[in-house]
Formats: structure tokens, sequence, C-alpha cells
């Protein structure tokens, strides 16, 4: 979208002010006075005075207007059911999005309501309802770009919101876009309520489509795998593969681009570092060489909690230490300088320690205790135990709340399961007890450090659970669904 945009935007200026005034006019802002104050640092610019871009993507399912008759639903309100993180490498020839499930537990960071009021930090809660905190048809993209900056430890510099209606309106511009499924899809796949099979709406295999049947294609979740929302996320991803792919081939053709302008811009609720076709044009333009291979999509590192989603931990803090580094999943540095510049001989990369190994704590049952003044510490290193499997058996504060390490005490014969436990915990102590089982007690360096201490930087490939990723050149009917 943004390249046919940029592709766009400058047919416009060449035409004249009309029809870029048109498109201006289409985009809605929100504001920044919702978005947090204590945010991660911006990118630096490497040798070469370039920097990574981080754009959050969020597709909004809001109710109000034409959205209603799309499938937004009869109550009020909006809700993120897809939401991805865009890195852009430094070199502007990578990219890799990253989607976060819709129903991840995670921290909700304070955010601002429509009364100027902040909510209080929400510990453990489902992902998508950053979006929701205020209840307006809006949404609140504010609170969901803090909420992953806060999971993330990466500053988002631009959000983006589409809707239903601007989404199946793309489509439609660029004459559908093609997508397979690995079987026929019913109304009762669509609609589970239905109470019967109903009318087939998609065949098995590669089709065409566009508008209405588009937006039915991303939302389907039922009678497909597992009829998960992981699944889901999969075949939006190669759609999003397959889009990129019908845009690229069309060319600089103004018959295609300015419809998919149009519709694009309308749909858009942006940040005010994005809020006109300017600025929206000088950042397209910087990802127009991005090559179909080079742009990958993962879903974040996840396992099932009940009904809900966890992150698995050490991956998902590997790969967000490897985007901060700007490193490719591949393990390659995309702020070094490019090879084919003869007149200059890339450095070495400074040695780190390699990443901590996944620790397997099947059968292990921790206490977790805060040693801190820090609210919530618990709840962040409980989903870290149990994102490796150990069994949390309980949570609350430490007598002294003065801790300034981590400390990790076991019984009798439970060394080898507590060094386990301080594997998850950089730095953390080992102290043997009087008494059996095994508590941990975060301490002041925990506190600091966000949900976990940062692992090094990762040197190589990133654990198979990251790398194995979907380039935007492979198949559409390829790795559709889950379970």
């Amino acid at each position: 979208m943004l390249w046919s945009t940029a592709g766009t935007l400058s047919l416009a200026v060449l035409a004249g002010g009309l029809v870029y005034w048109r498109l201006n006019g289409n985009l809605s802002t929100f504001g920044d006075d919702g978005v947090s104050k204590d945010r991660p640092a911006a990118a630096s610019a490497d040798a070469q005075g370039r920097t990574p871009v981080n754009l959050l993507l969020i597709g909004s399912d809001a109710r109000d207007g034409t959205n209603k008759d799309l499938g937004g639903g009869d109550d009020g309100g909006a809700r993120s059911d897809t939401a991805i993180l865009l890195h852009v490498y430094a070199d502007h020839r990578h990219a890799v999005g990253v989607s976060i499930p819709r129903d991840s537990l995670v921290e909700v960071p304070p955010c601002m309501l429509p009364d100027k009021t902040w909510t209080k930090d929400q510990p453990s809660a489902m992902f998508n309802s950053a979006f929701s905190v205020g209840d307006t048809d809006k949404g609140n993209p504010a609170c969901t770009q803090n909420t992953v900056e806060k999971l993330t430890g990466l500053r988002v510099d631009h959000t983006m919101v589409v809707n239903f209606q601007g989404f199946a309106d793309m489509t439609e511009a660029v004459g559908g876009v093609d997508v397979c499924l690995p079987e026929a899809v019913y109304e009762g796949d669509l609609n589970p309520n239905l109470g019967h099979r109903g009318k087939q709406l998609f065949t098995a295999g590669h089709q065409t489509i566009s508008g209405q049947a588009a937006l039915d294609y991303v939302r389907i979740r039922h009678g497909l795998g597992d009829g998960s929302d992981i699944g889901r996320t999969k075949r939006q991803q190669a759609f999003l593969s397959s889009l990129i792919k019908q845009v690229k081939s069309e060319g600089m053709d103004p018959t295609t681009l300015l419809p998919l302008a149009d519709a694009a811009t309308k749909s858009l609720t942006v940040d005010q570092g994005l809020g006109s076709a300017s600025k929206l044009l000088d950042f397209a333009t910087s990802l127009k060489d991005v090559d179909l291979h080079d742009i990958k999509f993962l879903t974040v590192p996840w396992r099932y909690q009940g009904e809900r989603v966890a992150l698995v931990h050490p991956d998902v803090d590997q790969l967000w230490a490897a985007l901060r580094a700007d490193r490719t999943l591949d393990g390659q540095d995309a702020s070094a300088t490019p090879a084919a510049d003869p007149s200059v001989t890339p450095s070495p990369s400074p040695s780190a320690p390699s990443a901590p190994a996944r620790t397997d704590g099947a059968g292990i049952k921790v206490a977790v205790y805060n040693g801190t003044g820090t609210a919530g510490l618990t709840a962040r290193a409980a989903e870290t135990l149990e994102g490796s499997g150990f069994t949390v058996t309980g949570r609350a504060n430490a007598a002294t709340r003065t801790h300034r390490s981590t400390l990790v005490e076991y019984g009798p014969g439970e060394k080898a399961q507590a060094e386990k436990v301080a594997a998850l915990f950089p730095g953390a102590q080992l102290q043997a007890a009087g008494r059996a089982g095994i508590d941990l007690t975060l301490g002041a360096d925990y506190a600091g450090g966000g949900t976990t201490a940062a692992p090094p930087v990762p040197t190589g490939p990133l654990p198979t659970s990251v790398s194995q990723a979907r380039s935007a050149d492979e198949d559409a009917c390829s790795d559709l669904t889950y379970g």
C-alpha cells in the first residue's frame, strides 16, 4: 500500500495539485497526547546516516459507518483483530512483519481515556483489549502503540489503522488478489452462529478475490485447522504477500495506482508524523526498493495457555533483541556497510555471548515474590516462567521490598532445577535454603530491565520458531493454517 501510494503521489505532483489535495484530505490522524512519555529510545543512525523504522499496522473492526455492513457487528466500540509490527531495516532493503495474536496475554501500560485521565497498569491482559480502552468507535491506537513498545522495547515510529471498508476498496482497486485455501469454506465457517453449513463461499485452491470476499477471507477462523486466530493470522500474512506482489506487478500505472491510493488514504487513521500526503510520500518512497524475497512475515513465538495465548521465552526475547539490534532473522547486521560498496571495508561485528538456550521447566514448581516497590513484576516473571513450561505455584510480595539482586532459593536436592530458573533471569543469584521448594525473589535489577533482563544481541540465526518466516514471494498455498 505504501509503495503504491508513493507512486501515485509522485504522479499526482506531476499532474497538478487537485489529486494531491484530495488524497491529503482523505487522511485522518490521532493525536500524540495519548502516547506514553516513558518510551524506548529512538533508533540511532548507522555510519551511513540510515535508521531502521518501526511501523505498527492495526486492522480495526470499528462498528461505525459502512464497516457495520461489512461485518463489523452491531455493538459499539472498536477492536483490533489484526496487529503487525513492521520493522524496516536500516538498509531499507529488508523488512519483517511480526504478527501479535489478539489473544496474547501481555502487560497493557497506563493509557489515556477520552476524558484525558489515564488507566492503571494491567499486568496481564489480552493484547487486543488495548485498542478498546475508552470504548470509542475509533478505537485507541495510542494505547496499542504504548502496549507494543512496552512489550518489545522498540520505539514505534509510526502507527496506521485501516478499517474494513478501506481494506475491501483497496482489493477492488488492484483488480483482486490471488489467494489459496486448503479446502472449501462455507457460510457456517464464517458465521458459526448460523446453525448450518450454508452455501459455499470459497473453493479449495487458488482463486482471485476482492471486496467483501477478500474481507471474508482474512476474517475466516472456523472450519480450517483448529479454528483459531493463529491460523487466521497465517492466511492474513499470505494475503498481504499476494497483495504486495499484485501491486508491484502493476508498475507505475495511474489507472491502478490512483484508485488504490484514494481507497487507501480514505481508510487510514495515522499518527501525526504521517498525517499528510507529502509525509506519506517521503516514507513510502523509502520502502519501494525492498525486494519481495526480503519481506518476511512471522507470528511472535507463542503457545496456548488455556483459552488464551502466552508468549514463549526466551525465543520472543531474542526476536525483540535482534530487531533492536537491526539484525535480520538469519543473523545478519542490516546496519552494516553494504558489501557491494568497494570503497568501505566492513568492520567485524563485536563479539557477544551467545543467547541463552531454551530452558525446559516441565515439572518444576516455582513461587514468585516481588522484592521491590515496583508493581507488576510477579505477573511478568510468571509469564516468563510459564512460557518455558514451569509451574508457578504462587505470586506475592516478599517480606522485604529492598532486594537489589534477583534471588533463586532452593531446597535439598533442587539445585539443578533452581539453575534452570536462574537461566531465565540473567544475573540471578542462587542460594540454598533449609526448606523444600524453589522461590524466586525479584530484585531491582529485574525491575529496571523491563519484562526480563535484556538478552545478548544475537550473532547468529534465531530459533526456528522465529527464523522460519514467510517470504512475500512464496506460493499463496503454502502454510495457511494451524492445527
